[in-house]
């Protein structure tokens, strides 16, 4: 057994290379056990292994940096990174993080649970390595489609043809890049990799200068080695000014580590690209890709998923791809995009059935959203899905591609509020704040699954955009809604749910639900004096409801939204309340200001006192402090 003698890289650097072999081996089957019980994103960092174990056996982390993109590949790494026995707590609640996080530990140098961040990031130590003289290398390792955001090609473009030292290992686990391993390979490798070839490289390339001879050997170069190697897309990373290598097998540990050894000593920026299997080592995460990126909890020896209890609600995710298919099949300019997250969204019954209208963009928010307004314009109907958490990304084209030319697209933000496990940069709790401001913006959050079937073809029959509407990860609150009949609710208008004299609650989202089970848990004197209602829309705000409120005397107002309240839905009841001089206090129930770290959706409410026993606190508290006056 060695993993359990490693409590750091420096453990790693003592074993021979065939000893990491087995090494690579007990960190897998440890991540499989750990994880079969303990969910995550397996998937990916099953056929990370050996690059992370490489880096770290060659390089001298965390002098040298290592960084990941996205950080869910990043598992091997915190298990070797003296995070072994803290790994069991993974995502729970006071636990490690999903994500690399500066805060676990010295060698987690930059946090990073969205994609396509690590180039630009690494072109940032680098540069600080020169400025301070340190000589430290920075290594990033990108993969699982982050190159398929528009920021990794922004690094790139800034990283080419420069005097850092960066290596770029891409992490290449799509079985659809031919694997390029062979003798003639293996010895053009040797070649591009070795001394000799770089030593004169550096030296005699760069005295030739800017010359007709350099310009007449490169174009030497470039063809003798697309002849040899083809179809490896090294020609395009050299035409940035990298100098590319690979690709290899970035299972085979004995490669990886020579190859690193000798990239190590090399100057400028660097690229390496490592085929990989996803879900190597586990067959059935390796057989059914897609599954296995987050697949619940499982046997470890079997492979079996462990479904969850049979729930009577459906999953917010699965009303919409149902109604999005019920929508395009009526009408012929309904299309759907998203970056990427089509099974997680549920536009994959659009894909089956309508493959010409459904378009997933890659890991790519802005593109998505121009995408979509351009289509808008066009005539068509686009439904744009993108976590709430990742549509942050697109903030400047939502305003200027969409809000400023009132197009009409609906954006429909997966995940909004807090998601759980997956932690603070996965929290979807920005976008009110970051779209209300908006000319022309309207922010819908249905309370249930009819009001998110209902709100879409509201949005389908309005003419205005940015249509946003916003609904949380995870199932509803059981109402029926499969084939009712939908209704089209009015733009601008929600809807009280109970009456009462001294305190109103004005709740948006699936919260409704929770504050009307707030008021069963008051004894019934108490109940009777509040005064519910289910906004529907955060903008337009249904100044009639406040109106209503004030009209019957509450001079409390309690908002409630799984949303930061500074700038949500707190802050336009106070500006209304400010702005008319009405005397009312309002109490904001939602996220502070703070980041809420990862922990089931149950515990997160709890601790932002949004869950039944916080909102009935709130309403006692509210109560008392009428009384007094």
């Amino acid at each position: 057994m060695f993993l359990e003698k490693v409590n750091s890289p420096e453990d790693i650097r003592g074993l021979s290379v065939k000893e990491l072999a087995a090494l690579c081996k007990e960190v897998r089957d440890y991540m499989i056990e750990c994880c079969s019980s303990n969910p995550g994103h397996i998937g990916s960092s099953l056929g990370a292994v050996e690059i992370i174990t490489a880096v770290h056996y060659v390089f001298n982390t965390p002098s040298d940096k290592l960084i990941f993109d996205v950080s869910h590949q990043s598992y091997a790494h915190k298990i070797l990174t003296g995070r072994r026995e803290q790994f069991r707590t993974l995502r729970s609640s006071g636990g490690l993080a999903g994500f690399a996080c500066r805060d676990e530990s010295p060698y987690d140098c930059f946090g990073g649970g969205h994609s396509s961040n690590s180039i630009s990031a690494a072109a940032g130590f680098a540069e600080a390595a020169l400025l301070k003289g340190t000589g430290d290398k920075t290594v990033c390792i990108i993969g699982d489609g982050a190159l398929t955001g528009g920021e990794a090609y922004e690094g790139l473009n800034n990283l080419g043809g420069s005097d850092k030292d960066v290596l770029i290992i891409i992490n290449d686990n799509n079985f659809s890049i031919s694997r390029n391993i062979g003798g003639m390979h293996e010895y053009l490798l040797h070649i591009t990799t070795g001394r000799m070839y770089n030593t004169i490289k550096e030296h005699v390339w760069n005295r030739v200068g800017d010359s007709p001879v350099r310009r007449l050997l490169s174009r030497v170069a470039r063809t003798t080695k697309s002849f040899f190697v083809k179809k490896t897309g090294g020609d395009a990373f050299e035409a940035l000014g990298f100098r590319y290598f690979g690709p290899v097998d970035g299972n085979d540990i004995g490669q990886m580590v020579k190859v690193l050894r000798r990239l190590k000593n090399l100057h400028g920026p660097l690229i390496l690209h490592a085929v990989t299997t996803k879900g190597k080592g586990f067959a059935p995460a390796e057989e059914d890709q897609a599954t296995w990126h987050a697949p619940g909890a499982f046997d470890p020896e079997t492979g079996k998923r462990k479904t969850a209890p049979s729930a009577s609600a459906s999953r917010y995710q699965d009303v919409f791809g149902e109604t999005l298919l019920e929508l395009a099949r009526a009408d012929s300019s309904v299309v759907g995009v998203t970056p990427a997250m089509s099974l997680g969204c549920g536009m994959n019954l659009l894909a089956t059935e309508m493959p010409e209208r459904f378009f997933d963009v890659g890991i790519a928010e802005q593109h998505a959203v121009t995408f979509s307004a351009a289509l808008a314009a066009a005539g068509m109907r686009p439904f744009c899905n993108i976590y709430s958490a990742f549509s942050q990304r697109a903030y400047d084209q939502i305003i200027h591609d969409i809000a400023l030319q009132r197009l009409p697209v609906v954006l429909c933000f997966d995940r909004a509020g807090l998601v759980g496990e997956d932690g603070a940069t996965h929290n979807g709790v920005f976008d009110i704040t970051a779209y209300r401001s908006i000319p022309g913006a309207v922010i819908a959050a249905p309370s249930d699954e009819m009001e998110l079937r209902n709100m879409m073809f509201t949005a389908l029959a309005s003419d205005t955009g940015p249509f946003i509407i916003r609904y949380p990860r995870g199932y509803g609150e059981g109402v029926p809604w499969r084939g009712l009949t939908p209704e089209i609710l009015p733009v601008g208008r929600g809807v009280r749910l109970s009456g009462g004299d001294t305190v109103a609650v004005f709740a948006c989202g699936p919260l409704v639900g929770d504050a009307l089970r707030a008021l069963e848990a008051l004894d019934e004197e108490t109940a009777s004096r509040v005064r519910v209602y289910n906004m529907r829309y955060v903008k337009p705000l249904d100044e009639s409801l406040l109106e209503d409120a004030a009209g019957a005397g509450c001079r409390t107002f309690i908002t409630l939204e799984d949303a930061a309240v500074k700038g949500g839905l707190f802050s336009a009841v106070a500006e209304w309340t400010a702005m008319r001089g009405k005397g009312i206090r309002v109490v904001p129930l939602g996220v502070g200001d703070e980041f809420i770290p990862h922990a089931s959706q149950r515990q997160q409410h709890s601790q932002c006192g949004i869950d039944v026993p916080g909102i009935a606190a709130a309403i006692k508290a509210a109560m008392e402090n009428s009384e007094e006056k």
